[in-house]
């Protein structure tokens, strides 16, 4: 198992009416370590963890932005852990 060191959150907007839905979607992803339903200008916030930037970006991109009911995201890399 390789040692997950990159990690980044994001915060997604959803179709309203789907944050539930979507959060047990997020929770279903193995690199996706919390998911909370928030308040405010975004809907959700989930933490995600790779073994690199790169694979970070593909998470985002290739799993997490292609949800149906996801309508935004913006992702927000760690630099200091």
């Amino acid at each position: 198992m390789k040692l997950k060191v990159a990690s980044a959150y994001i915060l997604i907007n959803c179709e309203i009416g789907e944050e539930s839905s979507v959060m047990t979607q997020l929770k279903d992803m193995p690199n996706v370590s919390e998911v909370h339903i928030v308040y405010g200008v975004y809907d959700l916030i989930a933490k995600i963890e790779a073994e690199d930037t790169d694979s970070l970006k593909k998470i985002v991109t290739e799993n997490l932005r292609v949800l149906e009911k996801v309508r935004s995201t913006m992702t927000m890399i760690c630099v200091d852990q």
